[in-house]
C-alpha cells in the first residue's frame, strides 16, 4: 500500500525578518572564509547592515497583514507571528542596527573596540604582531547577526523546544563576543567565562522545567500547556515547579535579581558596543519571551505567581539602584542601572492586562535607545597620554592603570589614545571641553531617571499606570521611591562633567596636561558611524518623550497575543 506525501506549508513571508538576518549571518561565515582579507571588513559591514534593515523593513511591510489577521501560527506552531512579535523583532532590528555602527567605529588610529587576533595569548608576541599588522576580528559581524536572528527568534516562539533552541542560538555568539576587548583583554576573557557559566546555569534551569511542564501536559506546545491547567488535575506540583524553573531561566537573561549574579562584571568587561548591544537587545528578546510565557501559557497561575514576581520585581529595582549609588565606574554603574530597569519592565509584566502588555514593548524601545546611545558615547571617551614615557616605563605604568599588556608601544607616543575612561572620575568637565557628546550623555542619563520629555519618563508612567489598573499598586509606588532614588546617581554624573574642573585643571579651568604626568580624558576622532548612531537614539529618546503618541498607539493597537 503506498502513501500519499502532503507537503507543509510554511508562511515563509512571516519569516523574512529571521531569514534575512541568519541568511546574512551563514554569507558572513563564508566572507569570513574566502574572502580577501582587504574586503572582509567592508563586505561584513555593509551585509550587516543590510540584513538589520531588511529586517525592519519586512517587519513594517507584515505590519497590515497581521493587524487584519490577528496573528499567524508558523511552522506547525513551533513560531506564532502576532502583533508583539512584530513590534519586538522591529525592535530588535532597530537596535542591532545601531549598535553594529557603533562596534565598526574606529578611532583616528585606525583601531576598534576588538582584539586583533582573538587567539593570542594576552602580552604573547603574537599578540604584538597581528596589532602592528592592523589585523582586524571581522568574525564579529556574523556572529553579532547569529546572535540578532536568536533575538527575532526567542519572543516568537510558540513551544519549548524552539524557545531553548533560539536561547542557545543568541547566548552563544554573545559568550564569545563577551571576551574580545582590544584593551583590558583578561579582564574581557574573564568577563566571557562568567557569562558562559551563567548562561549554562539558565540553561539548565529552563531545561529542568520544560521536561517538568511536558511531564505535566505531555505537549511542548504553549497552547497545550494553556490548555491543560484547565484540565490535568492531581499534577500541580509539576505545573508549578515547571513554571517557575521556567520563568527563573527567562529572568537570568534579563538580569533580575537575585539572577543577576556576574552581570555587572560582564558589561564592564565585554567591548562597550558588545556591552551597549546585550543591554538593549538581549533585554528585549528576554521579557518579549517572559511576556508570552506569563500572558498566552500561565495567566491562570496567576495567584500561585504573583509572590514571586513580586518578590523578584522588587529585589531587581531596590538592589540595582542602591548598587547604582555605590559605583565608580561609569560601565558598572551602567550595568546596576540595566538592572534596575528590568525591575520597571517587570513591574508592567505583572501587571497582567493588555496595558501591561503595551507598556512593556513601549519601555523596551525606549530604553534600548538610550542604553545604545549612551554605550556609544562611553565608548569614544578615552584617556590620552600627558608626556612622552620611554617605552620600558610605559610598559608599568600601563599595568599600574590595569590597562591591556602589550599596548606599550601606544603609550611612548605623546599624546596617543589609550583605553576607555571608565572611572566616573575621569568624566569630570567634560561638558566644558566636549559640550555636545556631554549634553548628549546627559540626555541619556535624565531618559534613564525618567525626566518629563524623555523617552525615559513616558516609558515609567505607562508601565507604573499599567501596574496600578492591574492592581500592583504598591510595586508602582516601590518604583516610583527607587527612580526618585536612582537619579543621585545619573544626576552626580551630570554634576561632574559640567559643574567640575576637569583632573589636573588649573584654578581657572586651563588643562595642565602633562604637569602630572598622569593621562587626561579625551574624545576620540572617529570614522563617525557611532556618532550617526548615538544621534539617532538621542533623537529617538527626545521623540518618545515629546510626541509619543503614535507609538503608544501602535503598540496599544498590537498587543494582543494569540494562543
Amino acid at each position: 500500500m503506498t502513501g500519499s506525501f502532503t507537503a507543509p506549508a510554511i508562511a515563509w513571508a512571516q519569516l523574512t525578518p529571521v531569514l534575512l538576518v541568519l541568511g546574512a549571518a551563514v554569507v558572513g561565515v563564508l566572507v569570513e572564509a574566502f574572502a580577501p582579507m582587504r574586503l572582509r571588513r567592508p563586505l561584513q559591514l555593509t551585509l550587516s547592515l543590510l540584513a538589520t534593515a531588511g529586517a525592519l523593513v519586512a517587519v513594517a511591510a507584515l505590519w497590515n497583514g497581521v493587524r487584519a489577521s490577528g496573528g499567524t501560527v508558523v511552522l506547525g506552531g513551533s513560531l506564532i507571528v502576532d502583533g508583539p512579535t512584530l513590534v519586538l523583532q522591529g525592535t530588535i532590528a532597530l537596535l542591532a542596527l545601531l549598535s553594529i555602527l557603533v562596534m565598526a567605529d574606529r578611532t583616528e588610529t585606525g583601531e576598534d573596540a576588538f582584539s586583533p587576533q582573538a587567539a593570542a595569548v594576552p602580552g604573547s608576541d603574537y599578540e604584538e604582531v597581528a596589532r602592528r599588522k592592523g589585523l582586524s576580528q571581522t568574525e564579529v559581524y556574523p556572529l553579532v547577526l547569529f546572535a540578532t536572528g536568536g533575538m527575532l527568534i526567542f519572543p516568537a516562539t510558540g513551544d519549548l523546544l524552539t524557545l531553548f533552541v533560539a536561547l542557545e542560538v543568541l547566548s552563544l555568539p554573545l559568550y564569545l563576543l563577551s571576551g574580545l576587548a582590544r584593551r583590558r583583554r583578561l579582564l574581557s576573557q574573564e568577563a566571557s567565562m562568567k557569562y558562559f557559566l551563567l548562561g549554562a546555569f539558565a540553561s539548565a534551569i529552563l531545561l529542568f522545567g520544560i521536561a517538568l511542564l511536558y511531564g505535566f501536559a505531555g505537549s511542548i506546545r504553549y497552547a497545550d500547556i494553556a490548555a491543560a491547567t484547565h484540565k490535568v488535575v492531581g499534577l500541580d506540583g509539576l505545573l508549578l515547579a515547571g513554571a517557575l524553573m521556567v520563568l527563573v531561566g527567562l529572568l537570568f537573561k534579563v538580569g533580575a535579581v537575585p539572577f543577576h549574579a556576574w552581570t555587572p562584571d560582564v558589561y564592564q568587561g565585554a567591548p562597550t558596543p558588545i556591552t551597549g548591544f546585550m543591554a538593549a537587545c538581549t533585554k528585549v528578546a528576554a521579557f518579549g519571551a517572559l511576556l508570552r510565557m506569563v500572558y498566552v501559557v500561565l495567566p491562570d497561575l496567576k495567584w500561585d505567581l504573583a509572590p514571586a514576581l513580586w518578590a523578584v520585581a522588587i529585589l531587581t529595582i531596590v538592589v540595582g539602584t542602591v548598587a547604582g549609588l555605590l559605583q565608580t565606574d561609569i560601565k558598572r554603574m551602567l550595568a546596576y542601572s540595566s538592572i534596575a530597569h528590568a525591575g520597571f519592565v517587570l513591574t508592567g509584566v505583572i501587571a497582567l492586562n493588555t496595558q501591561g502588555v503595551s507598556s512593556v514593548l513601549f519601555y523596551l524601545l525606549a530604553y534600548g535607545a538610550a542604553t545604545v546611545g549612551a554605550f556609544g558615547i562611553v565608548s569614544l571617551v578615552r584617556e590620552r597620554s600627558a608626556v612622552a614615557v620611554p617605552v620600558a616605563v610605559s610598559v608599568g605604568a600601563v599595568g599600574s592603570r590595569s590597562e591591556d599588556i602589550g599596548e606599550a608601544a601606544d603609550v611612548a607616543t605623546q599624546g596617543s589614545v589609550l583605553g576607555e575612561a571608565t572611572q566616573v572620575s575621569q568624566w569630570a568637565g567634560l561638558g566644558r571641553t566636549h559640550p555636545v557628546l556631554a549634553v548628549t550623555f546627559t540626555l541619556f542619563l535624565l531618559s534613564f531617571t525618567g525626566i518629563p520629555l524623555t523617552a525615559g519618563f513616558t516609558g515609567k508612567f505607562a508601565v507604573f499606570s499599567a501596574a496600578v489598573a492591574g492592581g500592583a499598586t504598591g510595586l508602582a509606588i516601590v518604583g516610583v521611591l527607587a527612580s526618585a532614588a536612582a537619579a543621585f546617581f545619573y544626576v552626580r554624573v551630570i554634576v561632574l562633567m559640567f559643574f567640575t574642573s576637569p583632573a589636573g585643571a588649573d584654578a581657572d579651568g586651563a588643562a595642565a596636561a602633562g604637569a602630572s604626568g598622569q593621562p587626561t580624558t579625551t574624545v576620540v576622532t572617529s570614522e563617525g558611524f557611532a556618532v550617526v548612531a548615538i544621534a539617532i537614539c538621542a533623537v529617538l529618546t527626545v521623540l518618545l518623550g515629546v510626541v509619543p503618541g503614535p507609538v503608544l498607539d501602535l503598540v496599544t493597537e498590537a498587543a494582543k497575543f494569540i494562543p
